[in-house]
């Protein structure tokens, strides 16, 4: 009878590895070799046979169960090797695709041997909330009670994911390495392929008994709440970090960060633009005609202000250092008050002849809007006139 050695093919020599050679090592000499001996790039005869028992290698090789076949003399892909030769386990059908070839040769999700299995612990999510404030909150900084909802870390399992006294199994589907491999038969020989287990989705591992409280997920969603310091100076639409304090990851991972998005709400007096401030003053003609002194209330103070006489429609006044803190560095902006000069409506009789007087002094003509038509009736005859 033969014996194991005597039929066992070197496959370990055929790769050119030791046979100590880690997954990683067999699965960079296979894509060396296979980029070297395939048909497309070399059409010798001989490169023809040799790309097929690189193949042959490497569907055993990557193969725990068989590579322990080889190891301990025999040929798993021998008849009678128990180790799943043509027709045998381990093939998924005489067919495959033109993808599962190219990943195979070139690295991608086939070519017997994908990323291993993937962690259960995976960081967590970033979270943005609203924050609506008020003009003096961003303008001199506030610290702001904040209620959020994120995922936080499960105190039953601390993010394990297990029950109390149990711990993750190693997957029998998988063996533990997250994927599983087929053989498949192409017009180019074998190619074995690569997929995500899908008995523990990846993972490599399997909870038969999850924590009760978060389902095997290592957080539970609950509601926090938290004070954010506001600096002086934010503007609206700005985002303040709150570095860990977003959504725990699975498994229990770091957690991601939570944005503070502010919204300054539109205040009843003042208008913001960058760190200035806007407000306008009602005016009466003859104040600003005579000059006078206003008293302006500002976000933290009361400023006297001079109207000057014969102050025209549109004027500015600015007080300097009064508008809002500036974020990064010292000093504040202005506030720049518009002078709304005000025309009364309404005259009695007496208020109109003083009017009168004052603009016969002044060699202004008035018109008189009731007698001959009025003013503008005078203006259509005039006109009337010159046609």
């Amino acid at each position: 009878m033969r014996t194991p050695n005597a039929v066992a093919k070197d496959y370990y020599g055929i790769l050119g590895v030791s046979r100590e050679a880690s997954d990683d090592e067999i699965k960079r000499a296979y894509r060396k070799l296979a980029r070297k001996y395939h048909p497309d790039v070399n059409p010798d005869v001989e490169a023809q046979e040799k790309f097929k028992d690189i193949n042959a290698a490497y569907e055993v090789l990557s193969d725990d169960r068989k590579r322990q076949i080889v190891d301990l003399g025999g040929d798993p892909l021998a008849p009678g090797g128990g180790g799943g030769g043509p027709g045998g386990p381990g093939e998924a059908g005489p067919f495959v695709g033109f993808q599962d070839i190219m990943d195979a040769f070139f690295g991608g999700a086939a070519g017997g041997g994908g990323r291993g299995p993937r962690p259960r612990t995976r960081p967590g999510s970033d979270a943005i909330l609203r924050l609506e404030l008020d003009l003096p909150e961003t303008a001199f900084g506030v610290e702001a009670p904040i209620t959020v909802d994120t995922a936080v870390l499960c105190t039953t399992c601390s993010g394990a994911g297990t029950a109390a006294g149990t711990h993750p199994e190693t997957c029998e589907a998988c063996g533990g390495r997250g994927e599983v491999q087929s053989v498949q038969r192409t017009f180019l020989g074998q190619v074995v392929s690569a997929r995500p287990c899908t008995a523990c989705q990846g993972y490599g591992t399997t909870i038969p008994n999850p924590c009760p409280t978060c389902a095997g997920d290592g957080r539970v969603r609950t509601r926090r709440s938290l004070t954010v310091k506001i600096p002086a100076g934010v503007e609206d639409g700005m985002r303040i970090r709150l570095a860990q304090q977003g959504e725990v990851g699975p498994g229990g991972g770091t957690a991601g960060d939570l944005y503070v998005e502010i919204h300054e709400r539109p205040h009843d007096v003042f208008s913001r633009k960058g760190d200035d401030l806007h407000c306008r003053v009602a005016v009466p003609m003859t104040t600003a005609a005579l000059g006078t002194r206003l008293t302006i209330k500002t976000l933290d103070s009361e400023e006297p202000v001079d109207v000057k006489p014969g102050t025209q429609p549109g004027s500015m006044l600015r007080l300097r250092a009064r508008g809002v803190p500036h974020l990064r560095g010292t000093g504040r902006g202005d506030l720049i008050v518009h002078l709304d000069v005000r025309t009364p409506t309404k005259l009695d009789a007496d208020q109109e002849q003083m009017l009168r007087e004052f603009a016969q002094t002044r060699g202004e003509e008035v018109a008189e809007l009731t007698k001959q038509g009025g003013f503008f009736s005078r203006m259509r005859d005039a006109f009337n006139g010159h046609a």
